[in-house]
């Protein structure tokens, strides 16, 4: 630009200094003529400068456009989508820096679009993860919480970025595992139970992040309460497993040992222990046979061959297997489709015919053995949202609410002594249960203690 306004302004004067040094050696004289000469010299000097004062002014203006232009282009860099550009029309001079600049914001903004691809991806991946991820700066200020974590730590609105870790949580144990991990280099590993709304087991780890100076930390938790509760679960069924079998077996041992002593020879004697031995016996066998049941059942290797089955007469075929037994203790046994299923209109189900008898001896058996004598038992069924639902009810003692939510887990009783003095394995109800889940069903029950209980059993509907 410097040379565009300097070059043309010393052309003139040069050109000026060239006239009158010609008419000098020209020998003009003084008079009219001379005088003329100079003012045409004049003349044309001060249009070479007006000439060159305006085109400096131009070049300038426009110099100071483009230079302008260039100072709002780079505020705007990295603040929006496109990178903003300049225009190098009329401002060759400075067409190098137009052009240098113009690459630096292309630059830019493609580094930004990658950044913020980045970012988005990593928050969609820290979205979707099943644990909770949590990222605090060294004063423990919150700087990102994905979603499960907020669902995990129960952080509720307003939102905790920004604020102090113990600012929206309270439970001290996770507050310690993240002093540990912002004092020593080492990642940090515990289980604490949240007490929070709902109980859970959360395992967290806590590592914190490289740096000379501790930069901060990140935590990933994981809800470990299932994983526990199905270990407490196993535990549970070893102690059962072990108790069940060892309660007919101590009793099988006295009797062969007493038998041994010399009971053997008294006759009467004999036969009773014998018969207790028969018992007991028998009582381990069907242990046995629904442990293996059970076990073959949730493993997935029990083949079921489904078909469509006639639900009354499944059901009248139940019934007649177990009258004998209810008229022994002046029961009753009935049974009623629901309104509008006549003939012609016969409910039907896509089942397993033999787990669906498992079914029901199971639930019709356990509402005989806690409904006292004189009673009533009844099996009635309904179509409902493509499935048919099956309820045995009784008027038996009933189950209090604490216990009905646990009555299908295994061997759960609800009054020990009375369901071993009325004999079974305490496995029924979890075979129900588990033959329900398998045939693409569900299983429920309901029950006012001293007036009954109802247990539905729900089956996709056949010919659907």
């Amino acid at each position: 630009m410097f040379r565009r306004i300097c070059f043309p302004f010393l052309f003139v004067v040069f050109a000026l200094v060239c006239a009158a040094e010609l008419a000098i050696n020209s020998g003009v004289e003084a008079g009219p003529a001379r005088r003329q000469l100079a003012l045409l010299i004049g003349c044309c000097g001060f249009l070479a400068a007006a000439a060159t004062f305006l085109h400096s002014r131009a070049v300038s203006r426009d110099s100071t456009r483009v230079l302008t232009e260039m100072t709002d282009a780079a505020a705007r860099v990295g603040s929006s989508d496109d990178p903003p550009r300049v225009s190098l029309a009329n401002a060759s001079e400075i067409a190098a820096l137009g052009r240098a600049f113009n690459g630096m914001s292309a630059r830019i903004a493609a580094r930004i679009a990658e950044l913020e691809e980045d970012r988005h991806q990593l928050g969609a991946i820290l979205s979707g993860m099943v644990e909770g991820v949590v990222a605090l700066d060294a004063e423990q200020r919150v700087l990102y919480v994905n979603e499960r974590a907020g669902q995990l730590l129960e952080l509720n609105t307003p939102p905790p970025v920004g604020r102090r870790l113990w600012e929206v949580v309270r439970q001290r144990e996770l507050l310690d595992v993240v002093r540990r991990a912002l004092e020593g280099p080492e990642p940090t590993r515990e289980e604490i139970n949240w007490a929070g709304s709902s109980a859970r087991s959360l395992t967290v780890h806590a590592a914190r992040l490289a740096g000379p100076p501790p930069r901060g930390a990140v935590l990933v938790l994981h809800d470990t309460s299932d994983l526990r509760r199905l270990e407490r679960l196993r535990q549970d069924f070893v102690a059962n497993v072990s108790h069940e079998l060892k309660t007919p077996l101590s009793v099988i041992k006295a009797c062969v040992e007493t038998l041994v002593e010399g009971a053997a020879e008294d006759a009467a004697a004999r036969g009773l222990f014998l018969q207790r031995i028969a018992e007991q016996s028998d009582r381990l066998h069907l242990l046995i046979l629904d442990l293996l049941s059970l076990a073959r059942i949730e493993s997935g290797v029990e083949v079921f061959e489904f078909k469509e089955l006639s639900v009354s007469s499944v059901v009248e075929a139940c019934l007649e297997r177990h009258r004998t037994r209810a008229e022994s203790r002046k029961q009753s046994l009935t049974s009623a489709a629901a309104a509008g299923d006549g003939p012609g209109e016969e409910s039907s189900v896509w089942a397993d015919e033999e787990a669906l008898d498992q079914i029901l001896d199971n639930l019709v058996d356990n509402a005989l053995k806690y409904t006292p004598e004189g009673g009533r038992i009844h099996v009635s069924w309904n179509e409902t949202n493509g499935q048919v639902c099956l309820e045995v009810s009784d008027t038996g003692i009933g189950i209090p609410g604490s216990d009905l939510a646990r009555v299908f887990e295994r061997f759960y009783r609800v009054d020990k002594a009375r369901s071993r003095e009325v004999g079974g394995t305490g496995l029924g109800l979890s075979i129900v249960k588990h033959l329900a889940q398998a045939m693409h069903g569900s299983v429920r029950a309901s029950s006012t203690p001293g007036k009954g209980s109802i247990f539905s059993v729900c089956l996709p509907k056949g010919g659907t």
